[in-house]
């Protein structure tokens, strides 16, 4: 199962109900944040549990510190008792790292880049772009290339046969089938070739084939061009002119990442805010302020050194938005209802408070 390719074919159904690709990324994050709200829930309930409990728990770890077996024991009793899960916080995270690597592998991926990597979503230029990357210029004919780039193709490409008719194959393992003849100088031609091989044809069938229209995809600069390849013995060649190929800086994509960090902290903020307790212990107070403006600077720097597509940041910037969302509602809620809770009072005390004011009155008389 190709989850890339169920991944790209999920946003192209979702982008013809919405109207784009960029609002298929949208309409995805929402989605499942919403398919999270719980999970979100029981991590805000979890971090105000643990505020309040701090005080409690540094008192055992305090207690117990030179005997760590028995600091564990009592301290796996003391979750119990309060019935407090201290990884429940962490599921909202662990859940959401496969749809980040999945949804990274599908913009990064020649099938993605060949149908919609132009798309664009307001200020966004191309959904596939990182910050830096290399320039070319599609459907000339000619690559732009640095020495070290590497190719791929789709899954499917169309063979002429002997007779001159026109067939749709299927070609397996499409990221490896078409390799480089040679090394890559820029500005000299590039020669290519695909085996046999890899076309998912019976032996009778490839031995009609005459030639082949392939897109074949720069990954590095996102160019696509559609080359005739040639059939020469087992192998189908084509020989393709070169530029050399400059870099780009996308500031769209700057914005971006900016943008990512400034929602990231502020998320932090909101929820450190919505945990904050008045017998929170005021150490792991300062430790998680600490964290709530370093993590962010962190995360954000790692972007402008590790390519991230301005889909994928797109999704990171949408996701914060919901999560400052669910922290302020989820919150006000949780509010409400430790405020019904404390409101509510012993009928034992309510007569016996009106029992008081009856003898004072009879007193006064």
């Amino acid at each position: 199962m190709d989850f890339t390719v169920l991944t790209i074919d999920l946003l192209d159904k979702l982008a013809g109900f919405v109207g784009g690709y960029g609002w298929a990324i949208v309409a995805l994050t929402v989605a499942i944040r919403l398919i999270l709200w719980p999970l979100n829930d029981s991590q805000q309930r979890s971090m105000r549990k643990m505020q309040s409990l701090s005080p409690k728990m540094k008192e055992l770890q305090t207690r117990y510190q030179k005997d760590p077996q028995v600091m564990q024991q009592k301290m796996m009793e003391f979750y119990k008792d309060n019935k407090f899960n201290p990884f429940a916080g962490c599921l909202p995270l662990l859940i959401q790292l496969p749809i980040f690597i999945l949804l990274y592998g599908a913009l990064m991926s020649p099938q993605f880049i060949q149908t919609a990597g132009d798309s664009s979503f307001y200020f966004i230029k191309r959904l596939d772009n990182t910050l830096k990357s290399y320039t070319g210029v599609a459907g000339d004919g000619t690559f732009s290339v640095m020495k070290h780039d590497t190719f791929s193709m789709p899954k499917k490409i169309e063979v002429t046969m002997n007779n001159g008719e026109k067939v749709e194959v299927k070609v397996d393992n499409p990221q490896k089938a078409i390799q480089i003849q040679g090394e890559i100088v820029p500005a000299k031609p590039i020669d290519f070739k695909i085996s046999l091989d890899n076309i998912n044809l019976k032996f009778e069938q490839l031995n009609q084939i005459k030639s082949a229209e392939v897109s074949v995809i720069n990954n590095g600069t996102k160019e696509v061009e559609t080359i005739n390849f040639e059939r020469k013995d087992s192998l189908l060649t084509a020989s393709v002119p070169t530029t050399e190929a400059k870099t780009a800086f996308h500031y769209d994509i700057l914005a971006l990442v900016i943008l990512f960090g400034l929602t990231m902290w502020f998320a932090s903020k909101v929820m450190a805010a919505a945990a904050h307790t008045a017998d929170a212990d005021p150490t792991q107070q300062a430790m998680q302020k600490t964290m709530g403006t370093m993590m962010p600077i962190m995360i954000t720097a790692m972007f402008f050194f590790f390519p991230i597509p301005a889909g994928v940041l797109l999704y990171l910037v949408v996701s914060n938005i919901i999560q400052i969302i669910q922290t302020v509602v989820i919150n006000k809620r949780i509010d409400l209802e430790e405020a019904k809770t404390s409101q509510k009072i012993d009928p034992y005390t309510v007569n016996n408070a009106k029992k008081i004011t009856d003898n004072k009155a009879d007193d006064v008389n």
